[in-house]
């Protein structure tokens, strides 16, 4: 077993790349600490949310670089990156309870394409029977 596992999470156009490792519990994205990084409260839930539920939240040090989309889109890939580099760590133990919450699997939903004709892809002009 290697120091240090790699994993890649991704949601909508982001993607993040997530190395951990044993350590003290610090989480360093693009190059800041997670609450310079993450303000929002809610979003830092959603990063940590594969930590509380291996309760392995002070257990492990971990380096993400995350790019494209916007904040939503790349706290759902650094939580999709650390829920797939934990299984990778320890699949007997980790893999039932990530996969029972979802963290396991791809988010595939995107934005949907703007049709042409239309003002977004499916919003069209007000009808008027005039």
């Amino acid at each position: 077993m290697s120091d240090v596992i790699y994993a890649t999470g991704r949601r909508k156009s982001s993607s993040a790349r997530v190395f951990l490792k044993p350590g003290s519990g610090q989480m360093t994205i693009n190059g800041k600490q997670l609450d310079a990084y993450i303000v929002d409260s809610t979003r830092r839930q959603v990063v940590l949310q594969p930590l509380d539920i291996t309760k392995t939240r002070d257990k492990f040090d971990i380096f993400v670089t995350v790019a494209g989309g916007g904040l939503s889109g790349q706290a759902g890939a650094i939580r999709h990156g650390i829920a797939r580099a934990l299984n990778g760590l320890n699949e007997e133990e980790f893999r039932g309870p990530l996969k029972k919450e979802g963290l396991l699997t791809r988010d595939a939903r995107k934005v949907e394409r703007k049709k042409y004709g239309l003002k977004k892809a499916r919003k069209s002009s007000q009808f008027s029977k005039r």
